[in-house]
């Protein structure tokens, strides 16, 4: 490997170990093929096919895209790498560690606007879109927020069904929109991704009836609204209709005008849609690169703005993401979410225990952007998990994916 410049020594020491770190069950996950994506997307979760359809899958289905800047934000490489440890199994352990112990396709760290530390697993590039999963929950929420401020939605204490007419009558068409971001309709339904759950029974209806018929099938609220979190992505999917009611946008559209561009996005991305209409997966489905999720996770870090420019509301953004803004039963500590009180929820995205305020884009099978505004450090982490949640096969990745943002905030401050 030759540099036609000087390199600190260290740096080429974490160049080499990084060319040469095996990722687990590589075979598995299809390695001799060179990682194809699925054939078609029914396929693209399985195993043999989930790390090159979590790079392609605006490849397998229909979709809308997502324009970048014309200025992008510059994320520089820092001059040198620190090195981050943390705790886990009972070990002291490093990045590198990690990427050997867990099914991590990209880690990326950014602190003050420079990246600190980066980290790639299974061949993939810096230019791939990888797949978000339910990250993209917190970028409808953003866009809530902007419709909000330009007056298109008037309040969050208005129902789904202001914006959206055919939702009259139905469970979520009469949720107030605030009680919507907090996955608090009070809605009877269940998501455990068995694939005989209520999300896949909305799901079917969705791709047979169109989206705003499938809030037909969610007939029974067992919770008054507002009263307790029940996690539910037909929520998020009811949120993306009444954006594109309120707006006259499609998300696509409206997400890169008001939040992609302004923010600096370097790269397109692109939202899966519907098959049987154009309307956009808003609960998940999302695709782009690793540092365009660093680049959004810094926006947040920044409380919503980008030198100094207001993108998205400060006080809207807050709401979003400080627990103390929370009504208690939504706090972490305190919130109830299948057997944990680990976390709690703000508008569409996670919040985080400890002293300060941080908070988390969380996907299923691994995806996960962090934020600590206080030490402007973001850490982004995409990954193609055994399971959906990334501790119920026992390789815990959820568990030491946590334990890493501990010791990478141990670096620079306290939790």
């Amino acid at each position: 490997m030759n540099f036609p410049f000087t390199v600190p020594a260290a740096l080429l020491l974490t160049l080499a170990q990084a060319c040469c770190l095996a990722s687990p069950d590589e075979d598995l996950l299809g390695k001799a093929g060179g990682y194809p994506a699925a054939p078609k997307l029914g396929q693209a979760f399985t195993e043999p096919y989930r790390v090159g359809s979590f790079s392609a899958m605006d490849t397998l289905s229909a979709h809308c895209v997502v324009e970048p800047s014309s200025t992008p934000l510059q994320l520089p490489k820092a001059s040198s790498e620190l090195v981050f440890r943390y705790q886990f199994d009972g070990k002291t352990l490093t990045l590198d560690d990690y990427m050997q112990r867990q099914r991590a396709t990209a880690v990326l760290v950014v602190k003050d606007g420079q990246i600190v530390a980066q980290r790639s697993g299974y061949d993939r590039k810096p230019d791939a879109r990888l797949l978000s999963n339910s990250m993209a929950k917190t970028i409808v929420a953003l866009a809530i927020g902007k419709a909000l401020e330009s007056g298109q939605i008037r309040s969050l204490e208005d129902t789904a069904e202001t914006y959206e007419p055919r939702l009259t009558g139905t469970v979520y068409g009469q949720t107030k929109i605030i009680n919507l971001l907090r996955m608090a309709s009070g809605a009877q339904f269940v998501e455990d991704y068995s694939g005989r759950d209520d999300l896949a029974r909305f799901n079917l209806a969705a791709r047979q009836q169109g989206v705003a018929a499938a809030a037909k099938v969610i007939t029974e609220r067992v919770a008054p609204q507002g009263s307790r979190f029940n996690y539910a992505s037909a929520e998020t999917q009811m949120l993306g209709l009444v954006l594109r009611a309120a707006t006259g946008q499609t998300l696509c559209q409206y997400v890169s005008e008001t939040l992609w561009k302004p923010m600096g996005a370097e790269s397109r991305a692109t939202w899966l849609t519907f098959a049987n209409e154009p309307v956009e997966m808003a609960a998940g489905n999302f695709n782009a690169t690793v540092q365009d999720y660093a680049r959004l996770g810094w926006l947040m870090a920044n409380d919503g703005q980008r030198d100094g420019r207001s993108i998205v509301p400060r006080d809207y953004l807050l709401r979003m993401t400080d627990a103390s803004l929370q009504p208690e039963m939504f706090r972490p500590g305190v919130m109830q979410n299948k057997g944990s009180t680990y976390s709690g929820y703000g508008l569409q995205t996670w919040l985080l225990p400890g002293t300060h305020r941080r908070f988390a884009l969380f996907g299923i099978y691994g995806q996960a952007i962090m934020v600590d505004p206080d030490l402007k450090l973001v850490v982004v982490h995409m990954a193609v998990a055994k399971d959906a949640s990334g501790d119920a096969s026992g390789t815990h990745m959820g568990a030491e994916r946590d334990a890493m943002w501990r010791g990478i905030v141990a670096r620079y401050g306290n939790w």
